[in-house]
């Protein structure tokens, strides 16, 4: 549970700091720095999570879900053989 808590904290977090790019962006008029420290965070952000996910999914912490229609069943079960 302590995982997923982690993960929705850094999307968040992400799109606070894309938000706060956009507003930056549109008061400064593209003059400032402050827009490009806002996405650079942006992107360090994205890769420490992804980073975080395969060291995670490595360590056997998460698993992958197949999803709410499980399709790879139904895949197999219409193949005749």
């Amino acid at each position: 549970m302590a995982i997923k808590i982690l993960i929705v904290v850094f999307l968040i977090t992400i799109i606070y700091s894309l938000g706060s790019a956009l507003i930056f962006l549109v008061r400064d008029h593209g003059e400032g720095g402050r827009t490009v420290k806002r996405l650079t965070w942006r992107i360090a952000l994205s890769l420490v999570l992804f980073i975080f996910l395969w060291v995670a999914y490595q360590l056997g912490w998460i698993e992958p879900n197949s999803g709410p229609v499980n399709w790879h069943q139904t895949e197999q079960q219409a193949s005749p053989d």
